[in-house]
């Protein structure tokens, strides 16, 4: 991309096993813009609970513990890193046990207030590809870019349960899908910023899709975008 283009916000929304975290990382590194993923900034929430002794299933503790946390993510060479209070927390977030912490404390209304103040703050020179459930609509409601992903339910399962295995958990299918069901429903049904596609959002159904191939369906929209303009 030439320096002389402008800096966009990218926002990519979707389920569990979409693919777009794989998807958002890849463009931001294309890009050279920093990719945020607001799962993990819910996920720090969640760690910074645990690690204050707070039960993170008390919406008052949690709420007053969010308003003086400081999340943020970071580049490195090794990748994005999630900060709390400038302390690296990246490695301590991918769990099930951190998984199930966002799930909660993500349906707080005063957390997310709190989280996406935040993520606005880093977004605010652009260059940047933030993925979550409710960036398009709620975060970046005026991002340059927004896309939807989406896949089939045993295809989204089948691609958690292989992450799972790659951390070194235990799973079986059945029980991955029942979670990835049990997730769509809290996303979809929650009161505060429910997953659903932007109006504008570029769709994809990423169920017969290789990351490379998703890839080339971004990067074809957000360079029609950058086009100068030529009226």
């Amino acid at each position: 991309m030439g320096a002389q283009k402008r800096r966009l916000v990218i926002a990519i929304d979707g389920p569990v096993g979409a693919g777009k975290s794989t998807a958002a990382r890849r463009l931001a590194e294309v890009l050279e813009y920093v990719y945020i993923d607001s799962g993990a900034m819910y996920r720090a929430m969640g760690w910074k609970a645990m690690q204050a002794g707070v039960d993170i299933r008390d919406h008052d503790r949690v709420v007053a513990l969010a308003a003086t946390t400081e999340i943020r993510t970071v580049a490195s060479p090794s990748g994005p890193r999630v900060l709390v209070e400038d302390r690296d927390v990246t490695d301590a977030l991918r769990t099930p046990a951190m998984d199930e912490a966002s799930s909660v404390v993500s349906t707080y209304p005063e957390v997310r207030e709190r989280l996406v103040a935040l993520q606005r703050e880093m977004a605010k020179d652009g260059g940047i590809v933030m993925d979550g459930r409710d960036i398009g609509t709620v975060v970046f409601p005026h991002a340059d870019v927004k896309f939807y992903l989406d896949a089939d339910l045993a295809v989204r399962a089948a691609r958690r349960l292989e992450d799972l295995r790659k951390r070194g958990t235990t799973a079986d299918f059945d029980a991955v899908q029942a979670d990835v069901l049990r997730r769509d429903a809290r996303d979809r049904g929650r009161g505060a910023s429910p997953l659903l596609p932007a109006a504008s959002a570029f769709f994809i159904d990423s169920t017969s899709l290789m990351v490379d191939e998703v890839l080339s369906r971004m990067l074809a929209v957000v360079e029609k975008v950058l086009e100068p303009d030529k009226s």
